[in-house]
């Protein structure tokens, strides 16, 4: 970040960047759609293809194989710049979309999903990077707000058009759709992020941990994180007690792989940006591990179509929204350490009330209402802790603990879609609705992962950027800063 805008206003900043806040824009809006709208028709196209134990994996699948594209785009960035890996990574979501939308075989259309999360990786570590190269700390707060605004129409007309498409033309084109959109809305923001450097000379090159071997060695773990995460998938539909044992052994290896990949600390909590990425590791996991079994419960349960059963993830998407943007318009105002504890408590109430009211058999309406109260505890919360994550970074950090914080985003998530797919099978899930049993199952697990992210917030600390805002002295911290 250069200082050519030093004395400016933070609005007049904001409108220095506005064009490529309105490129970034663009490519989220489509991105949450792909997200919401595959969400909502995946419950019929494990129908049609005939792949209920295949179900988590879907979405699990492509988490895992977005590790690998984060750790490459992270050092790639770093080291070149955000745009030669920005491009690649569109590149190879759009092939994942096009393999999704032609697939006869729930296999083919697994396959299509784990090439579209290896670009989808590369794609958000590039985003941030570029977000922490374009903008001052100050704008910091606003972007975020944008990025989850970004989400607001896709989340009120993305499930229910996800519907409509798949009903006139097939679920195909809810991929093959997005394929063909992404491509002119990234354009123009390869234009913009071609003009950001890459970190200083002085930076990542003469650091430890930061070298070339250092960076394959990077690429290796996140290889073994993907194939844990894929086998722990695999386990699902193998018959008890060899499903438990494969997914225990699973998790050993994928959370021993992402040590490495992650802050010192990290597994321990430790204070500050150690804390930041293991609570962001536990509320993603315990939001998205249980987002896609809502939609399913209302078609499963209430015998609600595709269209219909998108209500609770439209619900919780503008909680989501209107959250983010609450926090963005308060500011400094608002700690964002206090953001994030409050977010947590948020999500776990939601889970936990989603468990009760399933387990209960209470109507949909209920499941709705706390899923909402989920979607606004991750509005508060995610958009906070993408700003800690920047304030606890150095400049020559910031593609690396960029991706660290996209790879525990999806690590959590990917461990939670894959526990609670083995929970949700054991439990009879995979022959069809018997009772509540298998849904509950999933929400309880998710719960505990939502309990362990509220125990930790505290610990995220106030980093720098923020210090003075809390009338503490620039040289004392509430967390140290740690060591990446």
């Amino acid at each position: 970040m250069t200082s050519d805008h030093v004395g400016l206003s933070p609005d007049a900043l904001w409108r220095a960047r506005r064009t490529t806040a309105f490129a970034m824009f663009a490519l989220v809006v489509l991105v949450a759609f792909e997200s919401f709208a595959v969400t909502t028709v995946m419950p019929q196209v494990a129908d049609v293809l005939d792949g209920r134990t295949l179900y988590a994996f879907a979405f699990a699948g492509p988490l895992a194989t977005g590790v690998v594209g984060m750790v490459v785009a992270g050092a790639w960035s770093d080291r070149r710049g955000p745009a030669a890996p920005f491009a690649a990574g569109v590149v190879l979501f759009v092939v994942g979309l096009l393999v999704a939308g032609s697939a006869t075989h729930m296999g083919v259309l697994v396959a299509g999903r784990l090439a579209q999360g290896l670009g989808g990786g590369v794609v958000n570590v590039t985003l941030l990077v570029a977000v922490a190269r374009a903008y001052p700390p100050v704008l910091h707060p606003r972007v975020f707000a944008w990025f989850s605004t970004a989400w607001v129409l896709p989340s009120v007309v993305g499930p229910s058009l996800a519907g409509v498409v798949a009903d006139l033309a097939g679920w195909r084109w809810v991929f093959l759709g997005v394929a063909v959109l992404v491509v002119p809305a990234a354009v123009p923001l390869l234009t913009t992020v071609r003009g950001l450097a890459a970190s200083p000379d002085d930076g990542p090159a003469t650091r430890p941990g930061t070298a070339p071997d250092d960076a394959r060695r990077r690429v290796g773990w996140s290889v073994l994180v993907a194939v844990a995460v894929l086998a722990l998938n695999l386990a699902a539909p193998l018959d008890p007690p060899w499903s438990q044992l494969a997914a225990g052994a699973a998790v050993v290896v994928a959370v021993a792989a992402v040590r490495p990949l992650l802050p010192r600390g990290t597994l321990r909590a430790r204070a500050g940006l150690p804390s930041v990425i293991v609570t962001r590791m536990l509320v993603s996991g315990a939001f998205f591990g249980a987002q896609v079994y809502v939609p399913y419960l209302f078609v499963d349960r209430d015998g609600w179509g595709t269209t219909a059963s998108g209500l609770g993830l439209s619900a919780a998407a503008l909680a989501w929204s209107a959250a983010s943007v609450a926090q963005g318009r308060l500011g400094s105002r608002l700690v964002s350490r206090t953001a994030v504890r409050i977010g947590t408590v948020l999500v776990l109430v939601g889970v936990a009330l989603a468990a009760g009211a399933t387990a209960l058999g209470l109507p949909a309406w209920a499941v709705v209402v706390a899923w909402t109260a989920c979607g606004a505890g991750m509005g508060v919360g995610s958009s906070r802790l993408n700003v800690l994550l920047l304030g606890w970074s150095s400049p020559q950090d910031q593609g690396r603990n960029s991706a660290a914080n996209s790879i525990a985003d999806a690590v959590g998530a990917a461990l939670a879609l894959a526990l609670t797919g083995v929970v949700f099978v054991a439990a009879g899930g995979d022959a069809g609705y018997e009772g509540p049993g298998p849904f509950v199952g999933a929400f309880l697990l998710t719960a505990l992962l939502a309990l362990g992210a509220a125990l930790v917030a505290p610990r995220v600390g106030v980093p720098p950027t923020e210090r003075q805002e809390e009338g503490l002295p620039s040289g004392t911290a509430s967390a140290s800063a740690p060591s990446t």
